[in-house]
């Protein structure tokens, strides 16, 4: 009897660990079909973004006027290099609109001293419920510049304050602590020359710790030595240069970044702007977004070209990033229960034919499925119930398959963009390629299964966040306001 339960219970790990096995080669997989989709339209990108191109841009009266969208919450250490880098953007039509949301640090006095700010009577028609906004601030030096001072309602209603005042047709949604190059936004606007059809447009995000930043801009990008940025900047290189340009060809891209992304301000206004009962606002919106567009019929789509590029600060301690990436899953769940009835809906075409379900099971199920297996694999091996072969066969699948597609992603931006001149910084990028699945693999791993956990707690706090700043000195960003979550979506009514 013993030995039959003995029997029973090895098929039963053994079937367990062979659909684990065969899970994380399929979600693999989809990644190397992504790259193969990518390599072409990286290199079109690559050559069409050349400077001629753009210089004919710069002068086209058909250039886009853009209104930039600036939340801002305790980001004293960085606000005055990234304003000043977004005003001096190489770009014809745009405005900034900075939205101070309830900092308690000197986030405002800076603005102030640095920009000689003075109040001026409010000229805005509110068309979105957010909080009491305190007042409005012109600047004497720089007439692009509007700031708004507003109660603490955090980074979605601060972002649907920037619509509301907002003059211009098209916005960007940029973060405080982002650098935005020079030509940035000529590039990220360039595809709305060519095609009316297209309603949102994300760009590159790259890391910046130890990058040299002057003035706002980098002007020497490195590959930070410390084992946790490190693996970050291959994590962000493998995620825009072949995850979302991948997504193009299949019609189904779910993300364009919070910090850098260009959309037609009238799709945002019709779908009532920012959800603010999320706390992956991004997200959450491009979902609505793009559900919105197959419920009114429209022909817009949402797309990722990867010469645009705007750099961020990227977590250096190992709590600052569980509380990143514990939000981030957490808003996955939340955005994926809210709209759980696109998923295998044929109504939505690829998004919800292939974009949710991959989201689903690939992303959202992920950290599950590859802890049960890693727990499955490392007890059963050791006690001798499975054969070591099939431990290898799950490190090959989970760990050295991913491990060969961000020594693809590195690849592709040395042939491409290669914005690291140092052969060093390379070979920290394969160096740190080959570490990551010890271990920083576990530990997010871990962190996104808390998520879970605190989801259906109902917590939907943001979390305190830790900034170094781009000269280096260390500041804590207290948490931005709670929000409520909204039980399902909420879309205007179809036409």
């Amino acid at each position: 009897m013993a030995a039959s339960a003995m029997s029973w219970f090895v098929n039963l790990v053994t079937m367990a660990d062979v659909a684990i096995l065969w899970y994380m080669l399929a979600v693999n997989s989809f990644f190397a079909l992504l790259l193969v989709l990518a390599a072409p339209q990286l290199f079109s990108h690559w050559r069409f973004g050349s400077e001629d191109v753009l210089a004919r841009s710069l002068t086209s009266s058909a250039v886009p006027r853009v209104s930039i969208l600036v939340p801002a919450h305790n980001e004293a250490v960085t606000i005055v290099d990234s304003l000043r880098a977004l005003l001096t953007l190489q770009y014809p039509y745009f405005e900034v609109i900075l939205v101070n949301d309830g900092s308690t640090d000197d986030t405002m006095e800076q603005l102030i001293a640095a920009y000689d700010l003075y109040e001026v009577p409010p000229a805005v028609m509110r068309r979105l419920h957010t909080e009491r906004v305190k007042g409005y601030y012109r600047s004497k030096t720089w007439t692009k510049l509007l700031v708004v001072n507003k109660l603490n309602g955090g980074k979605a209603d601060s972002l649907n304050v920037g619509l509301d005042a907002a003059r211009f047709p098209f916005v960007l949604a940029c973060d405080a602590d982002t650098l935005i190059e020079p030509d940035a936004l000529l590039r990220l606007a360039r595809p709305f020359l060519f095609d009316q059809k297209i309603a949102a447009v994300g760009g590159t995000i790259r890391v910046v710790n130890s990058c040299q930043v002057e003035e706002g801009r980098v002007v020497d990008a490195r590959v930070d030595g410390r084992w946790l940025a490190g693996i970050q900047t291959v994590e962000y290189l493998r995620a825009f240069l072949f995850g979302r340009l991948g997504w193009n060809l299949l019609g189904g891209n779910l993300i364009i970044s919070g910090a850098f992304g260009l959309f037609r301000r009238d799709y945002l206004t019709e779908i009532l702007g920012y959800e603010t009962g999320t706390v992956t606002e991004d997200f959450e919106l491009i979902v609505r977004l793009q559900r919105y567009l197959k419920e009114q019929g429209a022909v817009a789509k949402v797309v990722f070209i990867p010469d645009p590029v705007a750099w961020t600060e990227v977590p250096t301690s190992i709590a600052v990033l569980g509380r990143q990436r514990e939000r981030w899953h957490r808003g996955l769940i939340a955005t994926m229960v809210a709209h759980r009835r696109v998923i295998f809906n044929p109504r939505y075409g690829a998004t919800g034919l292939i974009a949710m379900p991959y989201f689903l099971f690939a992303e959202l199920l992920a950290p599950i499925v590859e802890a049960v297996g890693l727990v499955i694999t490392v007890l059963c091996t050791l006690a001798g119930v499975l054969a070591p072969r099939f431990a290898f066969y799950f490190f090959v699948a989970a760990y050295l398959y991913g491990t060969l597609l961000s020594l693809a992603a590195i690849l592709m931006e040395e042939v491409s963009f290669h914005r690291y001149r140092r052969p060093a910084d390379t070979l920290r990028l394969v160096f740190f390629a080959f570490v990551e699945p010890f271990g920083y693999r576990q530990i997010t791993v871990w962190f996104r299964l808390k998520a879970f956990v605190r989801y259906f707690q109902g917590d939907h706090s943001w979390g305190r966040m830790k900034r170094e700043g781009f000269g280096g000195a260390v500041a804590d960003a207290p948490p931005a306001a709670p929000v409520t979550p909204v039980p399902e979506v909420r879309l205007p009514p179809a036409a």
